[in-house]
C-alpha cells in the first residue's frame, strides 16, 4: 500500500500492525477503511507467523474520532442509502474484532470517539494513556451511541455509562478501565517502545511491562450523584433529579442533556436500558443497527452535524425541540426493523 493509503499494514517480529490513517481527518472512519481493516484481519487470522495484531492512529491527536459523520450526514440529505451499507460492514467489523482468534491489542492514545471506540474497545487488550479522551457523543449529533456501545456502557459500574451515553461525556485513562473500557494504562511516550515490545513476546507480558498507574480519575469521586441521579427510565425525571441535587457538577450535567438531541436522549436511554438485558455484543449491534437506521430518516442528526462539524455555530435546531414533545412513538421507532432488513448477527452467531 501507498504511504497515503487510509489504512497501513505493517510488522513488527511477530506482530502484525494496523495503522488508521487519516490524520487531518483524525483518521475517521469511512467505508472503505472499514473494509481495509477487515482485509488485514483475514489475512493475519491465517497466518501463522502473526501472533497479535496492534491498532493504532497516524498522527498526533487519536486513534480515531469516530465514522465520517459529515458524509452520513450528506447521505441522509439526499435520502440515506449508503450508511446503512457502511454501518452493517462496520458493525460486523465490531463483532469481529470482539471474537478475533488472536490478540487483538488496541492502543486507545488521545481523541477516541464514536467508531473508535468500536474499533479499539472490544479488542482483548485495551491501552489508554495519559491523553487519553474517550467518549460517544451520538446525543449531540441526533444519534444514539452504536458500534457495541450501548453493549459496553449498559455493563459499567452503577449509572456510569448511561451518564456518558446521554451527556456524551468524554473521559481520561482512569475512568475508562473504571468503565470497562480499557485495560492497560501506558505512558504515551512508551508506546513505541511497547510496540517493539508485542513483536518479541507475549502482548499480556508486553503490556504489563510498560503499565503505569493512571492519574486519579474523576468519575469515581461523582458516582454519589450520578447513581442517584440516573437510576430511572424517564430522561426529564433524570433532568429534574440532576437539576435539584445540589451538586454543581450534577447542575452542569443537567444544563449538558438539555443541549442534546431530546430525541436522541430519549432513544439511548431506551436502547441502553434493553441493551442491559441482552446476551452478547451481536444482539447489541443488531439493535444498534436498527437505531441508527431509524436517525437517518430524522432531521436531527443533519441538523447535529451542521452545527457541531460543518458550520461550528453549536446551535443545532432540535425536532423536536423540548422533552415534552417527544412521544413514545417517536422512540419506538428505533427499535422497528429498518426497511432494507436488519443485520442479522445475533442469529448468525446461532
Amino acid at each position: 500500500m501507498a504511504p497515503e493509503d487510509p489504512v497501513l499494514p505493517g510488522r513488527t517480529g511477530h506482530a502484525a500492525l494496523l495503522t488508521l490513517n487519516r490524520p487531518r481527518a483524525l483518521n475517521a472512519l469511512t467505508h472503505r477503511m472499514v473494509g481495509l481493516v477487515d482485509e488485514a484481519l483475514t489475512a493475519w487470522e491465517h497466518d501463522d507467523t502473526v501472533r497479535a495484531v496492534v491498532v493504532r492512529g497516524a498522527g498526533e491527536r487519536g486513534l480515531c474520532a469516530g465514522g465520517d459523520i459529515r458524509a452520513v450526514r450528506e447521505d441522509a440529505l439526499a435520502g440515506g442509502a449508503a450508511s446503512p451499507a457502511f454501518w452493517r460492514d462496520e458493525y460486523r467489523l465490531n463483532a469481529r474484532i470482539a471474537r478475533y482468534p488472536k490478540p487483538y491489542v488496541a492502543f486507545m492514545d488521545g481523541i477516541v470517539m464514536g467508531g473508535g471506540v468500536g474499533i479499539s474497545a472490544h479488542g482483548g487488550l485495551r491501552v489508554v494513556t495519559e491523553r487519553s479522551r474517550v467518549a460517544m457523543p451520538e446525543t449531540g449529533i441526533g444519534l444514539v451511541p452504536d458500534v457495541g456501545g450501548t453493549f459496553l456502557l449498559s455493563r459499567a459500574p452503577g449509572e456510569l455509562g448511561t451518564h456518558l451515553a446521554l451527556t456524551g461525556e468524554a473521559v481520561g485513562a482512569s475512568d475508562a478501565v473504571l468503565c470497562g473500557l480499557a485495560d492497560h494504562v501506558v505512558r504515551s511516550a512508551d508506546l513505541p517502545a511497547l510496540t517493539e515490545a508485542l513483536g518479541e513476546t507475549t502482548p499480556r507480558q508486553a503490556v504489563r511491562a510498560f503499565a503505569a498507574e493512571p492519574a486519579e480519575g474523576s468519575l469515581a469521586a461523582r458516582r454519589d450523584w450520578i447513581d442517584t441521579c440516573y437510576a430511572c427510565d424517564d430522561v426529564e425525571e433524570i433532568v429534574a433529579r440532576l437539576t435539584g441535587h445540589g451538586d454543581p457538577a450534577a447542575k452542569e450535567a443537567a444544563e449538558t442533556l438539555l443541549t442534546r438531541s431530546p430525541t436522541a436522549l430519549k432513544a439511548t436511554l431506551a436502547v441502553l436500558r434493553a441493551a442491559r438485558a441482552l446476551p452478547t455484543l451481536e444482539a447489541a449491534l443488531d439493535a444498534e443497527y436498527r437505531a441508527s437506521c431509524a436517525a437517518l430518516a430524522l432531521p436531527d442528526e443533519p441538523a447535529g452535524v451542521r452545527a457541531q462539524i460543518v458550520d461550528k455555530d453549536r446551535r443545532p435546531r432540535w425536532c423536536p425541540a423540548s422533552l415534552r414533545e417527544v412521544e413514545e412513538a417517536d422512540v419506538a421507532r428505533f427499535f422497528a426493523e429498518p426497511p432494507g432488513g436488519g443485520l442479522g448477527l445475533a442469529a448468525a452467531l446461532g
